[in-house]
């Protein structure tokens, strides 16, 4: 039979025949087209190479400018004052592998206080150095590396949350300790130019450039507590620059650049904020001679404020006792009593303004005898019955 031989062949052969044609064709085409690219000089490639070729002359600098030789000068001045701080953690490898390592855990920046190797940084910068009551953690430490890449072991000989600054000593030879000098933040000015210099993302000696945003900002320190008359600027700061410098045009500090306003990416979005420096040289000065700072107090126990209100007293804060060895008892402040005669309970003073301004009740009278002066007088209006009147009462550090 002829059915397994001669079923349509002659149709498949024709259209096999064509295929093969037509691929031939167009192998030839892409053959000819490549080595057309390779033996006809192409246009558009540029000259050839030229073995005798010099590099171009570069054109001179000109002079800088007055804004560009103030940053210059404010560099150049100050970035010998300016360091990193770390805090190195000894970690085992593994539970298994009993070794030890040092591992770093934390970098900010800092910069050198005095002739004496006293560095100024944040506290929360060395944290994590540090246990609940200050003192150094077993098996952490700090580094402090300075501008010339010099390395030394820190010891924090003083902190405060409540400011977030704290002093750390380091052992170095005075030739390499280059003080920054010291400016005021009572006369700053919104729009004044600042320059910020630090160690962001680890980037060491990194400057800068912006103005005062404004003045008089409130920011949390790391006990939770208002910091004060903080400095806002616009000048870049970065997770890094904690701790460092922020500088007026003449390179004096003015400020300890601590927090960035968070948006939640971590960077800067053009909103910092800084210590003033008129507060960092009054806290850097009590943690140098004592290691903390005194809280300011006046030695009253203020009654529970709903008590008071239910006692129909609308406002102010009534003193619940006066301590006997305390400022507040010695300027004639009394507590709640008991008539001797009637048994009777009789209230306290109700404490109604500080120094002119209502006290409407204990948290604000906190806050009125938390940011007074250790040694300063607080002026305390006073109802006691019938009579308003007022009394001077001295601030005690305690």
């Amino acid at each position: 039979m002829r059915y397994a031989l001669d079923d349509h062949p002659a149709p498949r052969t024709r259209r096999s025949g064509a295929l093969q044609l037509i691929l031939a064709v167009l192998v030839g085409v892409a053959l000819g087209v490549i080595g057309l690219r390779y033996l006809v000089p192409q246009t558009g490639q540029g000259p050839a190479l030229e073995p005798s070729a010099a590099e171009r002359p570069a054109a001179p600098r000109s002079s800088p400018d007055a804004e560009e030789a103030e940053a210059i000068r404010v560099f150049k001045d100050s970035r010998d004052g300016v360091v990193n701080v770390d805090t190195l953690a000894t970690v085992r490898r593994s539970r298994l592998d009993a070794r030890v390592e040092t591992v770093q855990t934390g970098t900010g920046s800092g910069f050198v206080w005095d002739d004496d190797g006293r560095i100024v940084t944040n506290f929360h910068v060395v944290r994590q150095a540090l246990d609940p009551d200050g003192n150094p953690r077993p098996g952490y430490k700090v580094r402090i590396v300075l501008a010339d890449r010099t390395v030394y072991d820190g010891r924090v000989i003083g902190s405060s949350q409540d400011n977030d600054l704290a002093v750390v000593q380091i052992e170095a030879p005075k030739a390499k300790l280059k003080k920054v000098a010291v400016g005021r933040s009572n006369d700053l000015e919104v729009g004044q130019k600042v320059y910020a210099i630090g160690n962001p993302f680890g980037l060491s000696l990194t400057m800068t450039k912006g103005i005062i945003s404004a003045l008089d900002r409130q920011i949390e320190s790391p006990s939770d507590r208002p910091i004060s008359g903080a400095i806002q600027t616009d000048a870049p700061i970065n997770p890094g620059n904690s701790g460092g410098p922020l500088l007026d045009k003449n390179g004096r500090l003015i400020g300890v650049n601590t927090a960035i306003y968070n948006t939640g990416g971590g960077g800067n979005v053009g909103i910092g904020f800084a210590i003033p420096v008129d507060t960092v040289n009054a806290v850097v000065t009590e943690l140098i001679q004592r290691g903390r700072v005194l809280q300011p107090d006046i030695g009253v126990t203020l009654v529970n404020q709903p008590a008071v209100r239910r006692a129909g007293f609308r406002t102010g804060v009534m003193v619940l006792r006066a301590d006997p060895d305390g400022p507040a008892a010695k300027a004639g402040l009394r507590g709640v009593s008991r008539n001797a005669g009637t048994d009777e309970v009789e209230a306290g003073d109700l404490i109604v303004a500080v120094d002119g301004k209502p006290v409407a009740g204990n948290p604000e009278f906190a806050r009125s005898v938390g940011s007074a002066k250790v040694g300063g007088v607080l002026t305390q209006t006073v109802e006691r019955g019938d009579e308003r009147f007022e009394v001077k009462v001295t601030v005690r550090g305690v």
